[in-house]
């Protein structure tokens, strides 16, 4: 079996786009078109259909898709093995994470990481809370840096509390130390769009706040923003903050809400030498 075709084709469903696949794996796109060509024939039906709104992907291939990305998944960790047992580091390593994460930890990791094993190529994807727990599920990424809430069915190392912070304009006029989550309802409330975030959502619903919500968005940087432009208040984690104390006024809550931060992955039994490494790195900064 020739896998380097079927990493082609994983690589196509998540581009969309073989110009974009072949650069990124050394190929012209007439390669790529006739490398997957090749393989449509070898499985007997089509993989890609090619619409006005670009690529997409057959019934067929929707479902041999899990299933492919899982086999490379554990071709990956074969041959990590491998190259350890034989005193060599090489493969590829793929990180889903918070932005916040990114931002704040992953830089010295990442680093340091590559330092002890500068053979391992290093992906990184960012995004919410639903799409790293489906990137791991579907084996597009080895481990996620992510909030514990609505990881359920992953294993689960915890690294971090996190505060959630009321994020206030600059302009607000308070006396305290900390901030009443129940005085969010006298103002316009930003909040983190739904499946990006599920802390936030659980601390309102506990509290049985019910917020004069305005706007939401999936990136943390514009909500602060818009705070910081009189749009509104809001609520999000301390690390998510980090630095920004000159763009707006940040309270704890009371009641006091944490997010507890760690790693998820599928099982340790099918974590890479690699990956089993990069986490080894990450405690050891956190400590």
């Amino acid at each position: 079996m020739d896998l380097n075709k079927y990493t082609l084709f994983a690589d196509v469903a998540e581009t969309k786009n073989f110009t974009k696949t072949g650069e990124r794996m050394g190929y012209t796109q007439p390669g790529v078109s006739h490398i997957l060509k090749t393989l449509e024939n070898e499985l007997g039906f089509p993989l890609f259909l090619r619409t006005k709104r670009g690529i997409k992907l057959t019934p067929n291939a929707e479902v041999i898709l899990p299933i492919v990305r899982n086999m490379l998944s554990v071709n990956e960790q074969l041959e990590q093995t491998i190259a350890s047992l034989k005193g060599l580091n090489t493969g590829r390593l793929t990180i889903a994470s918070f932005a916040s994460i990114s931002r704040n930890w992953l830089p010295r990791a990442i680093h340091e990481f590559q330092e002890d094993y500068p053979g391992i190529e290093i992906e990184l994807l960012e995004g919410g809370t639903d799409d790293i727990v489906q990137w791991i599920n579907d084996s597009v990424a080895d481990l996620g840096l992510v909030s514990r809430r609505n990881t359920d069915g992953l294993e689960w190392l915890p690294l971090y509390e996190d505060p959630l912070m009321a994020i206030l304009p600059k302009s607000f006029s308070t006396s305290s130390d900390f901030c009443p989550i129940i005085d969010m309802l006298a103002h316009p409330f930003i909040i983190s769009a739904a499946g990006t975030d599920y802390d936030v959502h659980y601390a309102l619903q506990s509290s049985g706040i019910n917020p004069d919500i305005r706007f939401s968005s999936k990136d943390d940087l514009a909500i602060v923003s818009m705070v910081a432009n009189n749009l509104g208040v809001s609520i999000l984690p301390k690390l998510v903050i980090e630095g920004m104390d000159d763009q707006v006024l940040t309270l704890p809550l009371e009641p006091y809400f944490t997010r507890e931060l760690g790693i998820a992955y599928k099982s340790a039994a099918n974590l890479s030498p690699a990956a089993r490494h990069f986490i080894e790195k990450v405690q050891m900064i956190l400590k």
